[in-house]
């Protein structure tokens, strides 16, 4: 397995960071660099993604054909990966990351024509999956669409919703049929958020921050032109659509980034026996653990990209990054928020926001780490939680 970067895309890599050392200005970059979570300020993904677009960079992932830059998986990777090594602000990825390629798979002609709103900012989308008591469970959800000569009239709840409260559109699955298995009777409709009889109620984080809604659907009528694809396929369609949320980001790279400002800080603050954190031992072998983990995880990231390289399906190796990444990150905060102490425990939403200017405890390196790690927690039950890919994983060696 081949997994040295060719150099045409080394060169790419200068072209990448050249165009972002060219466009990222200073206030885009401390909106990323303030960023606590998978979302960054919408006001500042929203201009960014303004800038990506207008270089044809917005949609890595997209084909030509439907306004994607086309490049190959490595050079996918690269670019993504300077993103993260730059600190730019993240995109809403709702539309960009999963539904662009579900329309484009099971889309009618009429819904390709979306893609482009998607692209430019016109059109935000929330993620309709989860509900209450059916979060992993995908097959157990409630949420119910009738049909009406030529509407579905909707009627349920769902949960979650990452930025609903800024989206103008929601993707969803709903249960047409209550025949046969669970998972046959579900399809997948898309909701302009403005239809009357849907209300959204934000939902308030650990972290003190609104990145969740429940949104409700109380006799919701849409057109049937707004289902995708048939009638009761949309378990097939969801599967499809979380392979895109589990395996296109790298792991590492957020993770390496973070460990700098750990390393950074355990030179920077004192244990409390006096001496840096740098210098207590049981810390350094902590950190240095993390480390050598983390060197691990992008030695798999890379075997994964050399299998999609050659056109190969990467199999279980997108569920072990999954596992091994969110799970490595959460021990990356929590060594992050030992090394700087108490000093932190105070709220400081406020200063979070790009435009703040004014006092604010500690130093603006170490300002995300408390929220960061609050907000983190999750990150090993979206996406397909942790026991749920120790399952796969478990299935794949049993069956070998």
């Amino acid at each position: 397995m081949d997994l040295d970067v060719p150099p045409e895309d080394l060169l790419f890599a200068d072209q990448v960071r050249q165009f972002v050392n060219e466009n990222l200005s200073a206030k885009l970059r401390r909106a990323g660099e303030l960023t606590t979570s998978i979302f960054s300020d919408f006001d500042a993904s929203m201009a960014w993604q303004k800038v990506l677009n207008a270089q044809g960079w917005a949609a890595p992932d997209w084909p030509e054909e439907y306004g994607g830059p086309g490049w190959s998986y490595t050079q996918r990777m690269i670019f993504k990966e300077i993103l993260v090594e730059s600190g730019a602000p993240t995109l809403q990825m709702s539309g960009i990351l999963l539904l662009g390629p579900v329309l484009m798979k099971y889309g009618s002609e009429g819904q390709k024509k979306l893609l482009p709103r998607i692209l430019d900012g016109q059109d935000v989308w929330a993620q309709g999956f989860s509900e209450p008591n059916s979060g992993s469970d995908l097959a157990s959800l409630r949420t119910r669409a009738v049909k009406q000569g030529d509407e579905y009239v909707i009627d349920g709840t769902k949960i979650w919703t990452s930025y609903a409260h800024r989206s103008n559109k929601i993707f969803c699955l709903v249960r047409t049929s209550a025949e046969g298995r669970p998972q046959a009777g579900i399809s997948f409709v898309l909701v302009d958020l403005d239809t009357p009889g849907v209300t959204r109620k934000e939902i308030l984080g650990l972290d003190g921050e609104i990145e969740q809604c429940q949104v409700f659907f109380d006799n919701v009528r849409i057109p049937a032109t707004n289902l995708v694809g048939e009638e009761n396929q949309g378990w097939e369609i969801a599967r499809f659509l979380l392979e895109f949320e589990r395996g296109l980001i790298s792991q590492y790279s957020i993770i390496n980034r973070r460990l700098k400002v750990v390393r950074r800080n355990a030179h920077l603050y004192r244990h409390h026996s006096g001496c840096s954190y740098i210098e207590e031992p049981k810390f350094r072998s902590s950190l240095g653990l993390l480390e050598i983990d983390s060197l691990a995880l992008q030695q798999t990231e890379n075997r994964m990209s050399a299998t999609l390289r050659v056109g190969d399906n990467p199999g279980v190796l997108s569920s072990l990054v999954k596992l091994a990444g969110t799970e490595l990150g959460q021990r990356v905060d929590e060594l992050a928020l030992q090394a700087i102490g108490t000093g932190f425990s105070v709220s400081q939403n406020h200063v979070l926001d790009p435009s703040y200017v004014g006092e604010h405890v500690g130093d603006e390196a170490s300002l995300t780490i408390p929220n960061y790690y609050l907000n983190n927690r999750a990150a090993t039950i979206y996406g397909g939680s942790a026991q749920i890919q120790r399952n796969i994983i478990a299935k794949a060696i049993l069956r070998n």
